[in-house]
């Protein structure tokens, strides 16, 4: 059978500044969904990358004494060290700079024009630099100092320049259409709502070039202007499904895109120009755009300014790469905004990881090793019991598949744990090492169920902590090439060796942890 297609992003990261915990928790997110879909049998396209032009960049180049090229390389490959060490599985890693992507966005460039979709003209308005986005009369606010700033908080200053103008106003509608009849394009649906409204109030044509600066891809037969970085930075996405080679095997297979991830702050370019850039071009809006929301630390807003920036390279280095995997998805609805704590996420890592799966496995694997050879024992006929806990783990698929295709990975995660509860439930109450002394075939019943059990849960949450539930397939005498959704009907091999027990997830000791995540 042929195998269906999956694509899924990332923004690229602008490259302005360090890897924070928001570009590590978007990018988990994109490499769960891409982890599972692989192992339920996707032809997966997972990709990522960094955003490096722009007036922001040049001027970050400029301070730092680096000529722009020279500094982007240097950021860049900041953010290939936070995938390396967060164990993120991307299939591309897509850069700006790069000549298939100037490509790119010259061919789409040439199509807008082509069908009458860009003019030339004079842009006089609002611009802030740090979101390189530009705002109307409407959204400034003026401090008691004089500076103006943007709903974001950032600066802005009056630009008057040539520009190149892309004719969103007349998107208004179409939009709208395009909304309607694809209920499930945008989430949450707090989101949808926010972006409904906005193209409701009516659209402005969209400033789609600069000349105050030359850190960009310039615009096709115009050397004066260099392309608005929204628009270069939203058209990696075609660039890496083959763009602008429509009929390539690749471009043909991933395109449209699946789901792009996004935070919050930026869902007005995702689900307003994006789509209508691409339908503009004659090309298909991506599926669906997920925002999610943003990061406290400890109640505070995140920023430099404060010094509480929390940097997911210290996370991973002090409580491991699974453990801080494994919070970042559980503690929060994905979707809405998060305080992130220190102490939290200890907690979890007691509480969830070390107490009820990892104390689980443990106990099972321990008592196999011991009480049964070393090897997977033989069952009995399974009871009313044992097969509950079968069907519950088993069940675990279908509910996973649910959740997470809604970008639900925190009701995913409590219905895992409810599972991992129910068993730890059955072993107290079957209490094998009781059984031992009374009824061994009963013993290796419960085992043998018990390990089958652990063997479905590690399987379906390898997409979250895929270095620990592999190191639990191993320990309970799963085989590498058993290990995919197909799999999960490959019972465990009466018989098989399984390794000597060792603890998965530590416990964290909760003294002198409280700023150990700060820089």
């Amino acid at each position: 059978m042929k195998k269906a297609n999956y694509y899924i992003t990332t923004p690229i990261y602008y490259v302005n500044d360090q890897p924070h915990i928001g570009h590590a928790y978007t990018t988990l997110a994109c490499d769960v969904l891409a982890r599972f879909k692989r192992l339920d049998g996707y032809n997966v396209l997972f990709a990522t990358g960094t955003d490096e032009h722009g007036q922001k960049i040049q001027k970050s180049a400029q301070l730092s004494g680096l000529a722009p090229q020279d500094f982007t390389d240097k950021v860049s490959e900041t953010f290939r060290e936070l995938a390396s060490v967060m164990n993120f599985s991307y299939d591309d890693f897509i850069r700006t700079t790069e000549n298939r992507h100037v490509e790119a966005c010259q061919f789409l460039w040439k199509k807008l024009e082509k069908n009458n979709q860009i003019y030339l003209g004079s842009y006089s308005g609002w611009y802030a630099i740090r979101d390189e986005a530009f705002y109307n009369d409407n959204e400034i606010k003026t401090l008691s100092n004089g500076q103006k700033i943007a709903p974001t908080g950032a600066e802005v200053h009056w630009v008057e320049e040539p520009s190149y103008f892309f004719r969103l106003s007349e998107w208004k509608d179409r939009l709208l259409k395009f909304y309607d009849e694809n209920p499930n394009f945008l989430a949450p649906e707090s989101r949808r709502n926010e972006v409904i409204s906005f193209v409701k109030n009516g659209l402005q044509d969209l400033s789609v070039s600069r000349t105050s600066f030359t850190w960009g891809i310039q615009i096709p037969q115009d050397s004066k202007h260099v392309m608005y970085v929204w628009l270069d930075a939203l058209t990696n996405y075609l660039t890496v499904a083959g763009y602008p080679n429509l009929s390539s095997p690749k471009f043909q297979q991933f395109w449209p895109a699946d789901l792009h991830m996004v935070g919050k702050d930026i869902i007005r370019f995702h689900a307003v120009f994006w789509p209508a850039f691409l339908m503009a071009a004659d090309l298909l809006p991506p599926k669906r755009v997920f925002a999610h929301g943003w990061w406290t630390n400890e109640g505070q807003k995140i920023s430099k300014s404060l010094g509480n920036t929390i940097n997911p390279l210290d996370l991973v280095q002090k409580f491991g790469v699974d453990q801080v995997r494994y919070f970042l998805l559980r503690e929060v609805p994905f979707g809405q905004d998060g305080d992130f704590a220190v102490k939290s996420l200890i907690q979890r890592n007691n509480s969830d990881l070390a107490n009820d799966f990892g104390n689980l496995v443990q106990r099972v694997s321990t008592m196999i090793y011991r009480e049964c050879s070393k090897q997977i024992p033989q069952p009995e006929t399974l009871q009313d019991q044992d097969l509950l806990i079968i069907k519950s783990a088993t069940q675990l698929y279908s509910l996973l598949k649910k959740e997470y295709d809604q970008q639900a990975f925190h009701k995913g995660l409590e219905q895992t744990w409810n599972v991992v509860s129910q068993v730890n439930r059955y072993i107290d109450e079957q209490a094998p090492w009781n059984l031992k002394k009374v009824n061994k075939k009963r013993m290796e019943t419960v085992l043998y169920t018990a390990a089958e059990a652990i063997r479905q849960i590690a399987i379906l949450t390898q997409p979250i902590m895929p270095k620990s539930c592999n190191l639990i397939l191993d320990q309970i005498g799963c085989k590498q090439n058993e290990r995919t959704f197909k799999d999960l009907e490959i019972s465990l091999k009466i018989g098989q060796n399984i390794n000597s027990p060792i603890g998965i997830f530590p416990r964290i000791d909760t003294e002198d942890k409280k700023n150990d995540a700060r820089r």
